[in-house]
């Protein structure tokens, strides 16, 4: 069920949207401050999230094809059903981390440490933008930054066992926190407000926990 799928995928970005606003608030006030007055600031806001929102794609396709190459046989059943429930399982930890029942989604962030050490030089050369093209060369670069949230969506990606869902799942995630980082950008502090509300945070976390506890059932063969 890739449209279930899809979904909860959008919904852990929209709903994760508090942390989005931690791990890139920075740069996206960068981005924002460090811009002259006369150059229109949603269109550098839109380039930096397109380019953060391409490279979450192009991690995805890279994963389902991953994914993919495990399943080529096509007779190793086993591994599959593994690769769905494993997804699964990561549903319900972010439901729980969304929720804030628990942080251990959080110890995914050190596995992207190596190659973020490679990428974050790079980043330092475009800021302060000069055009929309240095905006998309940065969020391309920034996409990469270690994030439970989005290593998390990642295994997902990786069960989706195809290249074209594994982006796909990956897309919906990035224009789930778009909302998020957009309001930051342009310094809308309300909607930043109301994701990090207690009880925004406990339906948010119990419904994404339930995606993942129905997956279960579903793969369970039980009932």
């Amino acid at each position: 069920m890739i449209e279930l799928s899809l979904l909860s995928a959008f919904l852990v970005g929209l709903l994760g949207g508090g942390h989005c606003v931690g791990m890139c608030g920075g740069i996206v006030g960068a981005v924002s401050l460090t811009l002259p007055g006369k150059h229109p600031r949603l269109a550098y806001l839109l380039a930096y999230n397109g380019g953060r929102i391409a490279s979450y794609g192009l991690a995805g396709a890279l994963a389902g094809l991953l994914g993919a190459s495990s399943l080529v046989l096509n007779h190793l059943l086993p591994v599959e059903q593994g690769l769905y429930l494993l997804a699964n399982l990561m549903l319900v930890a972010l439901g729980l981390y969304l929720a804030g029942f628990w942080q251990g989604v959080l110890l995914l962030e050190r596995a992207g440490g190596v190659l973020w050490r490679r990428l974050q030089p790079y980043t330092k050369t475009l800021v302060p933008l000069r055009s929309p093209w240095h905006a998309l060369l940065l969020g391309g670069l920034w996409g990469w930054l270690p994030c439970g949230l989005v290593y998390s969506v990642l295994v997902a990606a990786l069960a989706s066992g195809s290249a074209l869902q594994g982006a796909s799942l990956m897309l919906a995630f990035g224009a789930g926190t778009l909302p998020a980082l957009l309001a930051m950008g342009m310094a809308a502090v309300r909607l930043k407000s109301v994701l990090q509300q207690r009880w925004v945070r406990r339906v948010s976390g119990c419904l994404v926990l339930g995606f993942g506890l129905y997956g279960l059932w579903r793969g369970s063969g039980v009932f």
